[in-house]
């Protein structure tokens, strides 16, 4: 009775409730096993299963709902019970939840003393395990923007690439490409893998899905093919395709980054040492031994400067040498967007145009693809130096790279995701005659989330003018797509609002929907 008394129990009830990565428990405020007015001032509570064998920390929430939970249940929101992965009946205690000891590293942090990789490794050990609050993780995001040394940044890639998976490869070479974001369109990944793995050489590449774009990598590829495919299958087809193009999500690569991620997007927080410990675990976690990183510098771009870039560039240099890969890092034009389609949708359509070699196909993003795949087809001790461009264009024009690329997406299986471009359209127009001077590639981004994508596949932006081109008066600059009405509105609203280009100098709103 007296261990009744000190763990009581409460039967778990599952709750159709998608509280994103927060672990959420619920109970009634009739409960009979705890008092509810106790747990009020615990933010936190440990769950715990009948025989001791499995625990977890979750947020509590207290209901007036009975009909949500009754007196004797505990709910579990939809993500707390995949992970506790107990029996929906099954009995468990609930105490209060004593803070994790890794806390007091973050405290110290915020004070401005230096962690070792131990530190380091306890906390990113217990982001990566949910026990730490959104609070908790934003003030460990904060201290460590404040300052961080080459040593603390060497610990936090490392600690976060040994979080989750690690993936190695029975091969010499196996290369890698990233791109920092921020560009719209700029699919460059999925043009570039099918020309290096149509040249032999291993490319496995994962992927995230947006955070604050209208397209990751990950969501264009679903359009054409399944991306959210187990370690086994990914070895299987790059065995067999010597490369992939899947979510890295699913196989659970840097798992705290995700997570680190998702909290430091709203706070503004992207700070250089942040953002290489971030693309340096996956790919580490991923078995690259020869990476190339693509740095978009201009004015609305992540980096608007050349000694930014060279200062970003060092940084990746360093933490590639420590870990034994080859990081090749290039600079290249982010001032407008690379290729016409931004959204899922448009931005497949605009891949699969550039490897059928269709006349139309965009040229900028032809091009961009070229030069990246001849920088790491060049990494294969075979290719003459300096060829690799000339290699890169052959694989392409023979249609090698298109056939890689369909023997890919035969591999990882079609996709199940409604992929019809958004029926409802609206141009932005030109509001006098001009020279398309810049092009806010920020504001395309958002424009294009705000009429759906990538959540709709088919909402997004074709762009249909770019930076120089002259415009006359009512001439199309872009149109926007969606799939349902609040979000058209909206986009059009906002659009309308501020396009995002100016046309020979400011001269007031450039564009208005008709």
């Amino acid at each position: 009775m007296p261990e009744q008394r000190l763990r009581p129990k409460l039967k778990v009830r599952r709750i159709a409730l998608d509280t994103g990565r927060e672990n959420i428990a619920v109970i009634s405020r009739h409960s009979r096993a705890l008092r509810p007015e106790v747990f009020r001032g615990f933010s936190r509570v440990e769950l715990t299963n009948s025989n001791g064998t499995r625990s977890m920390l979750a947020t509590l929430l207290i209901t007036d709902d009975d009909t949500l939970v009754d007196a004797e249940e505990l709910g579990l929101a939809e993500p707390a019970f995949r992970r506790f992965a107990y029996p929906t009946g099954s009995l468990v205690s609930v105490t209060p939840a004593k803070p994790p000891e890794s806390l007091e590293a973050v405290r110290s942090k915020i004070l401005g003393h230096t962690l070792d990789a131990e530190d380091v490794t306890a906390i990113i050990n217990d982001i990566a395990h949910f026990r730490y609050s959104d609070m908790e993780i934003a003030a460990f995001l904060v201290g460590s923007a404040s300052f961080m040394t080459s040593s603390e940044l060497l610990a936090l890639t490392r600690a976060m690439a040994e979080a989750g998976t690690k993936l190695r490869w029975d091969r010499p070479i196996v290369a890698d490409k990233h791109c920092i974001g921020g560009i719209p369109g700029n699919r460059t990944s999925m043009v570039v893998v099918p020309i290096v793995a149509a040249h032999g050489l291993t490319i496995p590449k994962t992927s995230s899905r947006a955070i604050t774009s209208p397209a990751g990598t990950a969501d264009t590829m679903e359009v054409l093919a399944r991306v959210d495919i187990g370690i086994d299958e990914m070895r299987e087809i790059v065995h067999a395709y010597h490369g992939c193009l899947v979510w890295g999500g699913r196989v659970n690569l840097s798992p705290a980054d995700d997570i680190l991620i998702s909290v430091e997007r709203p706070l503004g927080i992207d700070t250089r040492e942040q953002m290489v410990a971030s693309i340096m675990s996956k790919k580490l976690a991923a078995g690259a031994t020869h990476l190339l990183i693509d740095i978009p510098s201009g004015p609305a771009a992540k980096v608007t400067t050349a000694i930014e870039a060279m200062r970003l560039r060092k940084l990746f240099e360093f933490v590639g040498d420590h870990f034994g890969i080859a990081v090749e890092v290039v600079t290249t034009d982010g001032r407008e967007p690379v290729g016409r389609g931004i959204g899922p949708v448009l931005e497949a359509r605009d891949v699969m145009a550039v490897l059928s070699n269709e006349p139309n196909a965009p040229r900028d993003l032809r091009e961009k693809s070229l030069r990246l795949a001849a920088h790491l087809l060049e990494y294969d001790p075979k290719i003459r130096g300096g060829t690799g461009y000339a290699r890169a264009s052959e694989l392409l024009d023979s249609g090698a790279a298109l056939k890689q690329m369909q023997r890919i997406i035969d591999a990882q299986g079609p996709s199940n995701c409604n992929n019809d471009l958004g029926i409802l359209t609206v141009d932005i127009r030109a509001a006098g005659d001009g020279v398309v001077e810049s092009i806010d590639c920020l504001r395309l981004n958002r424009l294009a989330r705000i009429a759906g994508a990538p959540i709709d596949k088919g909402a997004g932006i074709l762009v249909l003018k770019k930076t120089g081109d002259r415009v006359e008066k009512d001439e199309p600059l872009y149109r926007i797509y969606a799939c349902e009405h609040p979000e058209f509105e909206l986009a059009a609203a906002a659009a309308n609002a501020q396009s995002g280009y100016e046309i020979d100098g400011p001269l007031g709103p450039a564009a208005s929907p008709q």
